[in-house]
């Protein structure tokens, strides 16, 4: 009986739920959704800070806390409800086409109800309660034809209310009580309609046509409150009300138990596991259960005095264990939510499948009703990106090294795990280094594992704009040519000592770095490239080494790309210059007449100069 109500259900919410997902990456790598959620951060004030983890450069926001997405990776919820929020709402929100729920219900924001809220056409639920917003009620909200739940109670609205909320015929329930709304009230399909505590309605103990007395929140039973009855109704008519209250009561019930069953048996298969019940099932090896007062006292109390990295899933906190042992610990800001699931089930995953030198090792892991968290090994230098702008500077071998320990790590991942691994977002930030300076790579949260008969996978893009290959972020299509290409630009780090999207800015170049690391390569000019710290303490033949590595490395045509099997080889000395000049006859075979050069078309897809000056990381999770 649980299966069949559960099954039913389970139906009937993919059937309401259900929407066709439509692209949201322009030809350029631009997330509108981003933007939009970006807009609405800006006009609000956040003292809590609960939209921290919002980043401008991510392009997949499914990942942030208060924000919740389909299947297909789009933005239907967006919740903040009880937060302390202030400011403004950006009228940006309409730029979220598939918002169904927008609660926002006991925060001090202010200012008008955007008009393009109306824009919305799939939003089923909008809850402004509670808050300080002015002005009159949007005309433009009669356009939410799918309108089921609306409260705009307790704020400080005025001016009448719009005659053709009379046609939002799917609206259950709408509370505007509390407010200093005029003029005549409309009658409404909706079940549940209170206008009570607007002065300029309703007189203060007073009940006339169009004036409602309050009603208790949300209710969907049969009550109509819009046209009270006189005193005199019928004693029948009172009965058959009775009797369909009555039943109508009796299905909610049957219904939410029926719910309740089913929202149980989903809960227990969506849990990732429990190491007590299910271990015979998972080939974990030798990781801990940590619980997580254990991981309390290690961080103390999750101190921001021990925090030592954030990102889009959580923060990273440096701890010490009661062995001694130091240990980085990166909980999850939101255990419960199904992007923070998912990223704790992939780290798990991929993490105790890849095991290698080159590969951030898991220690273990605590999960609880509502903690996630991921115990790794402390690496005391950091990542790459931060020691290339820490002092003293990296000198040229380590350099060399961190490439050659990264790309052995990659190489690990694609053609000796099993089953293969894309990481999908390979940069300086990703590489961390232990003690001895060694490259690690980390961050799985993004990889992405590969069956045995696919070459690739299409998915929603993720990654870092100037890291992202041409082919994944036009078609969100990657392989382990992606991760081949990010590498390319990890080496020009490694080499310049800058970010990607930083490369060129101190010499005023114009276009894609690509553009003009070609350039300088052709006009032997690559000391311009280097990094000013190294002060010509570097080996100018690796140097042009390296950047052919580069250089054929990030080729715009995946198949021309290098496997990591070859990188490894050529950056220990074997097969480079037949790999180049291979690459140059083919080059010069296709000519300019059919085809644009890689660096313009990758120009085309980043719009031109984004790669210097726009700070876009298309990747949620760190």
């Amino acid at each position: 009986m649980e299966k069949r109500v559960g099954a039913l259900l389970c139906c009937l919410a993919f059937l309401c739920l259900w929407a066709p997902a439509t692209g949201l990456l322009s030809a350029k790598g631009i997330n509108y959704e981003v933007i939009a959620l970006m807009e609405i951060k800006q006009s609000l004030n956040d003292p809590r800070e609960v939209l921290q983890n919002w980043d401008e450069t991510a392009v997949d926001p499914c990942s942030w806390t208060m924000v919740t997405c389909s299947p297909d990776g789009l933005v239907i919820g967006l919740g903040t409800p009880s937060q302390d929020l202030s400011g403004t709402l950006s009228p940006s929100i309409s730029n979220l086409t598939n918002l169904q729920i927008i609660l926002l219900q006991n925060n001090n924001i202010s200012g008008p109800i955007p008009s393009e809220l109306g824009r919305l056409q799939k939003l089923k639920t909008l809850d402004l309660s509670n808050n300080f917003f002015t002005g009159q009620l949007p005309n433009t909200l009669v356009h939410l034809k799918a309108l089921q739940y609306l409260r705009l109670n307790n704020n400080n609205l005025s001016g009448a209310i719009p005659p053709a909320l009379a046609n939002l015929t799917q609206l259950a329930f709408l509370d505007l009580s509390y407010n200093n709304l005029s003029g005549p009230v409309p009658r409404s399909h909706a079940k549940t309609f209170n206008v009570a505590g607007n002065p300029l309605i309703c007189a203060a103990g007073t009940e006339n046509d169009g004036c409602v007395t309050p009603s208790p929140p949300p209710s969907y039973t049969l009550n109509i409150l819009q046209n009270p009855r006189p005193s005199g109704t019928s004693k029948s008519h009172k009965i058959a009300l009775a009797f369909g209250s009555s039943l109508g009561c009796i299905c909610l019930l049957i219904l939410g138990i029926g719910f309740l069953l089913w929202w149980r048996q989903r809960r227990n298969q969506q849990i990732f596991f429990d190491v007590y019940e299910h271990h015979e099932e998972l080939c974990l090896g030798n990781l801990k259960k940590f619980q997580f007062k254990e991981l309390q006292i290690a961080t103390n109390n999750f101190s921001s005095k021990n925090m030592i990295g954030k990102g889009g899933f959580g923060n990273v906190y440096k701890g010490y264990l009661q062995d001694g042992t130091t240990v980085a610990v990166k909980r999850l800001k939101d255990g419960n939510a199904t992007g923070g699931e998912i990223q704790f089930q992939t780290e798990v995953e991929m993490i105790s499948l890849a095991v290698h030198r080159n590969l951030l090792r898991l220690y273990g892991f605590c999960m609880t009703a509502t903690e996630r968290l991921l115990v790794y090994p402390y690496m005391s230098n950091g990542s790459v990106a931060s020691r290339l702008k820490a002092k003293p500077a990296l000198d040229w071998c380590t350099r060399k090294r961190i490439a050659l320990g990264a790309a052995r790590g990659l190489l690990y991942l694609h053609e000796q795990c099993d089953p293969k691994i894309i990481h999908r977002d390979v940069k300086a930030a990703n590489i961390l280094l232990d003690d001895y300076c060694e490259a690690v790579v980390g961050d799985f949260g993004l990889a992405k594992l590969l069956d045995h008969r696919d070459s690739h996978v299409t998915t929603a893009v993720r990654g870092t704009v100037g890291h992202i290959a041409p082919e994944y972020l036009s078609t969100g299509q990657s392989s382990e040519k992606t991760d081949v290409f990010g590498f390319g630009i990890l080496l020009l780090e490694l080499i310049s000592g800058q970010r990607a999207l930083e490369f060129g800015k101190a010499s005023n170049q114009k276009g894609v770095m690509l553009d003009w690391v070609k350039e300088i390569h052709q006009e032997r000019k690559l000391d311009m490239l280097v990094d000013k710290d190294l002060t010509n303490n570097y080996d100018r033949i690796e140097l042009e080494e390296m950047v052919r590595v580069a250089l054929l490395c990030t080729q715009y045509l995946p198949s021309r790309r290098p496997k990591m099997s070859e990188v490894v080889r050529m950056l220990e000395g074997d097969g480079l210059a037949e790999k180049w000049e291979a690459s140059h006859k083919a080059e010069s075979t296709r000519g300019r007449a059919n085809e644009f050069s890689s660096s313009e078309r990758y120009s085309d897809l980043t719009d031109d100069s984004s790669l210097l000056v726009q700070a876009m990381e298309l990747s949620g999770p760190r």
